[in-house]
């Protein structure tokens, strides 16, 4: 598969970069850094959308006065920006890398000078080597024009760019026909976009900081994202190798095609 994919989006979400007690994992995050200099050595570009900021600002603020929750949520992931921004450069420094970062909202993918602006953006760095690192600009997103999740900003940095695949990193091993810790429950290896998969998704409830996304939202982006011809995978971001194992053609995760 490798000599026809150039350029993949990889989407890392919260549930991945942290443990139960919502700490930031090094060791998780290394490997990712790891596995993107591997792929960085045979050619292919890739776009890291990171999830995080907003756990690793409360880790650092705990809990705030503050009673409005978008205001909150802007706060802690305006501390926690830098931090994990911190942490990436570090890493990629250690694999001889570098990496920037590009906040956007979502009026930058309208048409316009906006977008091509963005495109130029990423250009730039992906013909210098640079690593971009995408989050959504919490600071100055307004509430009711804000990305539904992590997982949409992927899609559209994916379709913006031309991806060859988009790579959606969860805590699960994919998608399921039932409860991942059911014994009678197995996964699908793929899906096509007409397919019914949905009656599979049950709701979950996230805590405060813990990202927006559950499966289904990220079964109606990875649908989405497949009908526009990127090939999308939901896969596990704990297990290790991961992205190069989808890369190469390994049966992990579960791949969404048109």
């Amino acid at each position: 598969m490798q000599d026809t994919v150039k350029r993949i989006v990889v989407k890392v979400g919260t549930n991945v970069l942290t443990n139960k007690d919502n700490r930031i994992l090094g060791p998780v995050l290394r490997e990712l850094v790891r596995q993107i200099s591997v792929l960085n050595e045979r050619g292919i570009n890739v776009i890291l959308v990171s999830s995080g900021s907003a756990i690793a600002g409360k880790e650092i603020l705990g809990d705030t006065k503050i009673t409005d929750k978008s205001v909150r949520r802007q706060v802690y992931s305006s501390v926690g920006q830098p931090r994990m921004m911190r942490h990436y450069y570090s890493l990629f420094h250690d694999y001889g890398m570098r990496c920037a970062q590009v906040l956007a909202t979502k009026r930058d993918f309208d048409p316009g000078k906006h977008r091509e602006n963005m495109i130029n953006c990423y250009e730039g760095l992906l013909s210098e080597g640079v690593i971009p690192i995408a989050n959504e600009d919490d600071a100055v997103s307004l509430t009711m024009s804000m990305f539904s999740d992590n997982d949409e900003l992927a899609s559209l940095v994916a379709e913006l760019l031309d991806a060859d695949r988009l790579i959606i990193l969860s805590d699960t091993d994919g998608l399921f026909t039932g409860h991942p810790d059911d014994e009678n429950s197995k996964k699908l290896d793929e899906v096509k976009v007409d397919q019914n998969v949905e009656k599979y998704v049950k709701a979950s409830s996230k805590k405060e900081g813990e990202g927006r996304g559950g499966m289904a939202s990220k079964l109606r982006i990875a649908k989405g994202t497949a009908k526009k011809d990127i090939p999308t995978y939901i896969a596990n971001g704990k297990r290790e190798n991961v992205i190069v194992d989808i890369i190469d053609d390994k049966e992990v995760g579960t791949k969404f095609i048109h």
